[in-house]
């Protein structure tokens, strides 16, 4: 009996050692921890842009109506630019009302506000009423794609080329970008918390009820900590989603590119998030200011300074590996006046392992005037006066 069990134990761990070492294999061969039922995907990380999964990311394929992403960043850096505002009231051209695909059936002539526009584009996607958006941010359709090429540019997405900005593919072989490039657009556009507020909606209605808008988005109704962003679907494209969610602080982008279906495309992108949420946590590393000490001031009006601590920004690491980080305090002992306000004093360094996570400076919060002859003149007579 008791080798009968012996036998079953060694057949369970050879299994289990098999099973292992396949992992490390995918691992080294940079296969993805989940199942991407996709041509390409990316995750990362909403604050730090670090990219915690990737497949053909690099893959320059139709974005369909993810395109709406860099409009939606130019329509919000212009309202938070104070170039526009959310009740402008925008007329609609006779251009924007021949979009076809995705709309609200808009009118030429017919007028909305930004706010309105808005929630058409993000949560029904309506190319008509994105197109209205355009025109009224750059003057005419053509100039607002000029703008979302100039700013892709910027943004190094070097793969990335709109012809307009919808995401309608049906007559263009050149509208393309890969997943990567959507997951920066992404990120970018998240920095602007605004765009949350329509991102989440579910249901609204416009033109007093009688036009329904429903997310496309599924994950906004299904997903918890959904923040947005945005699908797309055409026969060229296939199903895409830039997904983006937040729990705990951690705020992560699942970019899911040519899925066969709208189910695949979700189900990817709640695995890679669901993987992402499991294995990453977002971390605020703490400066102990006991442990740092005045700076002295040789030759100052006064003898020493203390160093303003600097506000440190969350970090993402690999759960359970919170108690691992480091901090390395790199501080002068003294320094030679005059000292400058915001002057460097010195440097606290976070790391994990071999991974630096933040260099942060401590500067002097004041400055300090070089002691002259006639400040301790000044001094003496002071004493001797009292």
């Amino acid at each position: 009996m008791k080798k009968m069990l012996k036998g079953v134990f060694s057949l369970v761990l050879s299994v289990v050692i098999v099973s292992m070492s396949c992992m490390f294999s995918f691992a080294a061969e940079g296969q993805p921890p989940v199942e991407i039922k996709a041509k390409a995907a990316v995750l990362m990380d909403a604050s730090t842009g670090r990219v915690l999964m990737k497949y053909n990311e690099n893959e320059k394929l139709y974005p369909a109506s993810v395109t709406k992403i860099m409009p939606l960043l130019l329509v919000m850096e212009a309202i938070d630019g104070g170039r526009i505002t959310l009740n402008d009231v925008v007329t609609v051209s006779g251009t924007a009302a021949a979009k076809g695909g995705s709309q609200i059936w808009l009118k030429e002539g017919e007028q909305m506000t930004v706010d309105e526009l808005l929630k058409a584009t993000a949560v029904y996607s309506a190319n008509d009423a994105c197109t209205a958006l355009g025109e009224y941010i750059a003057g005419s359709d053509d100039a607002f794609v000029k703008m979302l090429n100039d700013r892709a540019k910027e943004l190094g997405m070097t793969n990335t080329h709109f012809e307009n900005c919808t995401g309608l593919d049906d007559t263009t072989e050149n509208h393309l970008t890969t997943a990567m490039d959507v997951a920066t657009m992404s990120m970018e556009l998240l920095k602007h918390e605004l765009i949350v507020n329509y991102t989440t909606i579910w249901m609204d209605s416009l033109r007093d009820g009688q036009t329904e808008l429903v997310n496309t988005n599924k994950l906004v109704r299904f997903y918890e900590g959904t923040t947005g962003l945005k699908t797309g679907t055409t026969s060229k494209a296939g199903c895409c989603v830039s997904a983006s969610a937040m729990r705990d602080g951690t705020h992560l982008i699942a970019v899911v590119m040519g899925s066969e279906n709208s189910s695949d495309r979700f189900e990817t992108a709640k695995a890679m998030l669901n993987w992402g949420f499991a294995n990453y946590s977002t971390v605020t590393p703490v400066i102990d200011n006991e442990l740092i000490p005045d700076v002295g001031v040789i030759n100052g009006i006064e003898e020493k300074i203390s160093p303003e601590i600097p506000l440190v920004e969350p970090v993402l690491i690999e759960k359970g590996r919170e108690g691992e980080i480091t901090r390395t305090i790199d501080l002068a002992v003294d320094v030679a006046a005059p000292v400058e306000k915001g002057q460097v004093l010195g440097t606290v360094t976070f790391s994990l392992g071999d991974e630096e996570l933040g260099k942060y400076n401590l500067t002097a919060p004041d400055s300090v005037n070089k002691l002259t002859f006639l400040i301790v003149f000044a001094r003496v007579l002071k004493a001797v006066a009292q």
